[in-house]
């Protein structure tokens, strides 16, 4: 008799598990549901959001294969479909950021970015002597102002940007400001880079010339330099004369 009780007891057990189970798989299936229509929103969200904020126009590099290919933002923007990739002897008929450039970056470039767009050389800074610059022409040849890296590897360093923080400072310059802010939101790190370069970047934005952006950057190194040769004034910070404070002490006893 306890023989089949038990083997009751066992069919009801596994039949409330059965049950509970399909009711499981049931609530999980609709919830799979449910996150399919959510993500299916959040994409469609996400694609409105990336057909307004990416560029109109071609941005493109030279990679010279110099950099690690886990850290170097130009090669994830060519991942991501962000970044065309030009061969060595192509020409690229847009604004190109180099070293060899006589201009600066200036608003005055506008024009030629959005009909022709902008193209960066990604070489290490480290081998600047032996990258072939003549097989990387451009009809535009641009350098750019001083400003400070944000990336990982040259945190604080000035002038030594990366691929996707040079392209987005050309495009806060040149006025594409929501394209820069979208180019610096695909790196975990990419906001530090408008936020420490802000102030700079904004008076760049304001200028009209080549000639003017290089003499905003030569007024701020200038004023920076002054401001760290000043000698500091830390008297607020000095504690009172032993004199002072015994005549408080003083003070204080007679009025007692």
């Amino acid at each position: 008799m306890s023989g089949r009780n038990s083997r009751k007891g066992g069919g009801a057990a596994r039949y409330r598990a059965g049950k509970s189970k399909r009711n499981y798989e049931r609530t999980f299936a609709q919830r799979q549901n449910e996150l399919t229509i959510e993500s299916s929103d959040s994409d469609s969200s996400s694609s409105g959001s990336e057909a307004r904020y990416s560029p109109k126009f071609p941005v493109a590099m030279w990679d010279l294969n110099h950099c690690d290919p886990k850290k170097c933002s130009g090669r994830k923007l060519g991942r991501l479909g962000l970044m065309q990739h030009l061969r060595l002897g192509q020409k690229f008929s847009g604004l190109v950021l180099t070293p060899v450039g006589i201009n600066c970056v200036s608003p005055s470039d506008r024009e030629i970015i959005a009909t022709s767009g902008v193209a960066v050389i990604d070489c290490s800074w480290a081998k600047l002597d032996e990258t072939p610059f003549t097989k990387m022409r451009g009809s535009h040849p641009r350098l750019l102002p001083f400003l400070v890296a944000a990336n990982p590897i040259n945190y604080g360093k000035p002038c030594k940007l990366s691929c996707v923080e040079a392209i987005a400072a050309t495009l806060f310059i040149c006025g594409f400001r929501l394209e820069a802010n979208w180019y610096m939101s695909k790196f975990s790190w990419g906001h530090s880079f408008i936020e420490l370069n802000e102030t700079l970047l904004n008076k760049y934005a304001a200028c009209r010339t080549s000639a003017e952006v290089l003499q905003v950057q030569h007024t701020y190194i200038e004023e920076e330099q002054k401001a760290r040769d000043k000698p500091k004034n830390y008297s607020e910070f000095y504690p009172k004369s032993s004199n002072e404070e015994i005549s408080d002490d003083n003070s204080g006893k007679e009025n007692d």
